[in-house]
């Protein structure tokens, strides 16, 4: 029996903002192209600890979509967030602070059937803490564990992890502390799976079992007990997508 080839469709960015555009504008024509012909949106706002509420994150969204032609609603106005899940065209998760998203995605009972839709072909679109969650872990965010969640399992959307806002080190800096690249190598102590380091601005598109790097900058893609590899958009990067 030939076997299923994976359905999975994933846009996962570094950041929502770049500088000198506005709230997804760099992204979008990459957001209509994985979305196609679907009209609407479920957004997923768990990830803000404070300074804008649920109501106002989906607003900014929302009117962001909008722009494309596509309705957005709010998980959180869901009698029943899994229920709203099952049954959405499609999902967007925004940013913030990738403890609190992950903790909240658990308490809902959320996970599985993001991972389940997604597997079935529902596009998954992720910004910062919304790309931090389709890897393996949370354990590469640069999030301060403000908050607890049950694991750091994530959705394992990608076997690999993700590190969103990937800074290289100012060669004119006087700061004397651990660079990203450093705590990434600290993490590969004691964790064996990829990292792949996003720059601003760039993002990862995923087509089943296929990735592409979209976007102007190269990505920095950290091995366990190797030196760090830089991958140019349109270089193949389709190892990252093998079990590890």
């Amino acid at each position: 029996m030939k076997k299923e080839q994976p359905k999975k469709e994933l846009l996962l960015i570094s950041t929502s903002t770049t500088h000198g555009t506005g709230y997804l504008e760099h992204c979008e024509d990459e957001i209509k192209a994985l979305l196609q012909d679907r009209k609407s949106v479920l957004f997923i706002p768990y990830a803000r600890p404070g300074g804008i509420s649920h109501t106002d994150y989906t607003a900014k969204a929302k009117e962001a979509f909008e722009r494309m032609g596509i309705t957005l609603t709010g998980i959180h106005e869901a009698d029943n967030p899994v229920e709203a899940v099952e049954q959405a065209e499609a999902v967007f998760t925004g940013g913030g602070n990738t403890f609190l998203l992950l903790r909240q995605l658990y308490a809902k009972k959320l996970l599985e059937p993001l991972q389940k839709k997604v597997e079935k072909g529902m596009p998954y679109i992720g910004t910062s803490a919304g790309t931090n969650i389709a890897g393996k872990t949370i354990g590469t965010t640069n999030d301060m564990p403000i908050v607890f969640p049950k694991s750091f399992d994530a959705l394992q959307l990608v076997p690999f992890n993700l590190n969103p806002h990937y800074l290289d080190p100012d060669p004119n800096s006087t700061h004397m502390g651990e660079t990203r690249e450093t705590r990434i190598q600290e993490f590969h102590v004691h964790n064996s799976q990829p990292v792949v380091g996003l720059r601003e601005g760039s993002m990862l598109r995923v087509k089943g079992e296929k990735m592409t790097l979209l976007g102007h900058l190269s990505a920095r893609v950290f091995l366990q007990g190797q030196k760090p590899m830089e991958f140019k958009p349109g270089d193949d990067i389709n190892f990252l997508m093998e079990a590890y």
